[in-house]
């Protein structure tokens, strides 16, 4: 008697599609807050923290014209793929990673990881994506810096990509790829914080399956706490990756030293959280947003197509 054929997707099919849905829905909802955050970590003239993104709305509202709307979604197809990719490739080896080390620390499948190990999994998943998709981070920060109408600017994602290959060769793919690095503890300490707020959640609950609000709660409080710590790099990283569009030829950049340096002496402390209240108000809805939908979508993939063994 021949059994019969399984079908269903596999944990790791699982992780993907709920990584890759999570990212494209949240990209969606924050992207005019990115591109806000963007300019602003880009200038580096003074503004204050908190009136600066007034600053940004006013300037779109009175040079774009008929096309203000788009121009807040301007660099919308970059940031969906490397949000999307990101997130997928972040899920999926997360649980690999995970896996890998319940292997080598010969855990019981029901042993629980230790903040080291999250922290491992987490660090080595988080630099792995971003050393993947650090070309389309590229591309993003330098539409979003940049109006549609300025001379030389990106029109997409193949035109950038192409137009940084012709001009700065395969380097330029790797801007801002140390502080991306750097920014891989940013990830690392959220999910240190998001698993061990989970875990304590799930205690008192006494239930494996978190409701939505507890989702929110968990991952809004672990977001503000990574982002506070981590977010200079973010800023670093965008200067790092922004160009003048005008350029005819090929500027070479101070490097990343320099440039912290030089935010130091012309701008002072507060110039390493330019763009903190806009990015703040992006990241925690965008991060909710992500994983209800990815912890949702996790629950319910496997009950709806069944899972491979």
């Amino acid at each position: 008697m021949t059994s019969q054929p399984r079908h269903g997707l596999s944990p790791a099919s699982v992780e993907t599609i709920a990584g890759l849905s999570a990212g494209l829905v949240a990209t969606i909802i924050v992207h005019p807050l990115d591109m806000i955050k963007t300019r602003l970590q880009v200038d580096t003239s003074a503004h204050p923290l908190l009136n600066s993104s007034r600053s940004v709305l006013r300037d779109i509202w009175r040079n774009e014209g008929s096309a203000r709307i788009s121009a807040l979604y301007r660099g919308l197809t970059p940031n969906l793929v490397g949000n999307s990719a990101g997130w997928g490739l972040y899920f999926l080896w997360y649980r690999k990673a995970q896996d890998v080390i319940r292997k080598i620390r010969g855990y019981q499948q029901d042993q629980r990881l230790t903040s080291v190990d999250y922290l491992s999994a987490s660090a080595l998943s988080g630099a792995l994506s971003a050393v993947l998709t650090n070309p389309i981070w590229v591309v993003k920060t330098r539409m979003l810096s940049t109006s549609a109408t300025q001379t030389g600017a990106y029109q997409g994602l193949v035109s950038g990509l192409r137009s940084i290959y012709r001009t700065e060769g395969v380097r330029g793919f790797f801007h801002g790829i140390t502080p991306s690095l750097v920014g891989v503890s940013h990830g690392a300490l959220y999910f240190v914080a998001y698993e061990k707020l989970k875990f304590w959640r799930r205690q008192s609950q006494k239930t494996d399956k978190l409701s939505n609000m507890d989702t929110l709660m968990t991952s809004s409080l672990s977001k503000i706490f990574a982002g506070l710590l981590t977010y200079p790099h973010q800023l670093v990283r965008a200067r790092l990756q922004s160009h003048d569009p005008t350029a005819t030829t090929y500027v070479r950049r101070p490097g990343i030293i320099a440039l912290i340096k030089q935010i130091w002496y012309n701008e002072g402390i507060v110039g390493y959280y330019k763009g903190l209240f806009p990015n703040l108000l992006r990241v925690v809805p965008s991060t909710c947003v992500t994983f209800l939908v990815y912890e949702n979508a996790r629950w319910s993939l496997p009950r709806m197509f069944g899972t491979l063994e």
